[in-house]
């Protein structure tokens, strides 16, 4: 049997406490090609912080108190060019080039700091949230412009009739591509299922006066679902939560599955750009447009 270095022995250990507390094991995302123990005597410690902190960091990195970074660690990769795990010495490598290009302390450790210009990244790629920087609310399309859904492609758990036509055309190439792709997706005919898409402006304004939850995360005020360009598409959900559920452990779980994966590494290629806090939510930006790392 061979025997394990002691820095190997150290993350091991490390990353086995973490997930056994946590209850949850980290989705096996390495790449046969990819080298992910590269330069371990130079990135053991920050490795060792990571494969801990993936689990166990108390932050708030939106409206409410969250364990862990799990839940955006296939963002984070993807930006990163690795599927190295978290506890890797590479993804420490990486992230500490990362931290250099932005002129952050290169510790090779995942922080909130760090986390906060991912987050600015991810969000400029979405044209509607810089026109909101600029106080522009989009106008909806005329009706012209949207396509109808057919019913396959309708989740069961809320109903949504239209999108923009081309965002239809480009969602509908993107979920043959998944399910040709992926054995869990083509077995599941729920996955990919939209349960938003073309919201009508006067209706959900309504429903945030009746319903008091227009925050700015769970419900904008004003909603890019208004451009019917953005699609809330079913990427599994825990057992007692719903498919929108917004608690850590849900989105965790979202996070893990096979359908979210290979959204966060195919969906640019189709034209849609992700919303890092829902793991379900995604904006067509058109096809050729999306900024990849």
């Amino acid at each position: 049997m061979k025997r394990l270095s002691v820095p190997s022995r150290i993350r091991c250990v490390a990353l086995a406490v973490a997930t056994a507390l946590a209850g949850f094991a980290l989705a096996p995302t390495v790449r046969a090609e990819e080298i992910c123990d590269a330069g371990s005597d130079v990135w053991v410690a920050a490795a060792t912080g990571n494969g801990a902190s993936v689990f166990g960091l108390v932050w708030t990195p939106f409206d409410r108190e969250e364990y862990g970074w799990l839940a955006y660690a296939p963002l984070i990769q993807h930006e990163l060019e690795t599927q190295c795990d978290p506890s890797s010495p590479t993804f420490a490598a990486k992230l500490a080039a990362f931290q250099t290009r932005f002129q952050l302390p290169a510790t090779g450790q995942f922080d909130p700091a760090t986390f906060q210009v991912f987050r600015g990244l991810w969000q400029e790629r979405r044209p509607f949230v810089m026109a909101r920087l600029a106080h522009i609310c989009p106008d909806p399309p005329p009706l012209r412009e949207l396509g109808y859904l057919v019913a396959e492609e309708e989740h069961a758990d809320r109903l949504t009739r239209l999108l923009r036509r081309d965002t239809l055309d480009a969602y509908r190439r993107m979920v043959t591509a998944a399910r040709a792709e992926v054995p869990e997706i083509a077995a599941d005919p729920e996955l990919l299922q939209i349960f938003s898409g073309f919201r009508d402006p006067d209706a959900d304004a309504a429903r945030c006066v009746t319903e008091r939850n227009c925050d700015g995360l769970r419900r904008a005020v004003c909603s890019p679902h208004r451009t019917g360009a953005a699609v809330d598409l079913y990427v599994g959900h825990i057992e007692g939560l719903g498919v929108d559920s917004t608690h850590p452990d849900s989105r965790r779980h979202m996070s893990q599955g096979a359908t979210y994966r290979w959204l966060v590494r195919n969906a640019g290629r189709f034209g849609f750009v992700p919303y890092v806090y829902e793991p379900w939510h995604w904006e067509y930006v058109g096809e050729g447009e999306v900024a990849t790392p």
